[in-house]
């Protein structure tokens, strides 16, 4: 009867390899996203964006702007050029559906963070900056055009108001410039570690 068992879960899990391997989106994040993003939309270091939970449409979206150039990365414009639509939206709802994290925040943060709460609350009317919340929702959770903020990691979200202050994120680029160019280096490592420590709520 063991023997049997035995012979029966290794059928399976054969089952379940040749079925990966059928997949092309499988394939895709196995052989090309999961170095950067892990197999499960995790990021393998701070530096790439955490993709798990990430909004569809949106995912969409940027994988279509780094295939057409309007985004700019040396990596992800080679990555995503031989892209087809269909693979495009294979991979956004992939990654949409793996499983979110957040990050703890160190007690030795907590004022910086209660600094990014406010801004991203309430926003700063000394200087004209609108609060995150009111285009990113109140949990961080974006909508199917705007980015899920909760959990992701900070030092990407510092990277990208940086960029966008700069101006060297070319796409979604006018209403985050105008935001971006107001934020001090304080308020954007405050409100990208509280970003990172909002608790992503599951999807309806």
């Amino acid at each position: 009867m063991r023997k049997l068992i035995i012979a029966l879960a290794a059928i399976a899990a054969m089952n379940q390899a040749q079925a990966a391997e059928d997949d092309p989106i499988t394939t895709i994040v196995q052989e090309t996203c999961a170095l950067c993003h892990g197999e499960q939309g995790e990021a393998s270091s701070s530096i790439y964006p955490r993709l798990a939970g990430q909004n569809r449409d949106y995912l969409a979206k940027q994988l279509r702007n780094f295939r057409d150039g309007s985004r700019k990365s040396d990596t992800m414009n080679d990555m995503a050029k031989e892209l087809k639509d269909e693979e495009i939206a294979g991979l956004a709802s992939y990654f949409a559906a793996q499983p979110v994290l957040s990050h703890r925040i160190a007690s030795i943060k907590k004022p910086l963070n209660a600094v990014g709460y406010y801004i991203y609350h309430k926003g700063n009317k000394f200087a004209d900056i609108p609060p995150c919340a009111s285009c990113h929702g109140e949990l961080g959770e974006g909508d199917e055009n705007l980015p899920r903020l909760a959990g992701q990691h900070k030092r990407y979200v510092a990277a990208q108001l940086d960029a966008f202050h700069e101006r060297k994120r070319t796409n979604d680029n006018q209403i985050m410039r105008s935001i971006a160019k107001r934020l001090t280096k304080l308020e954007i490592e405050a409100v990208s570690l509280y970003v990172s420590g909002l608790k992503p709520q599951p999807k309806p």
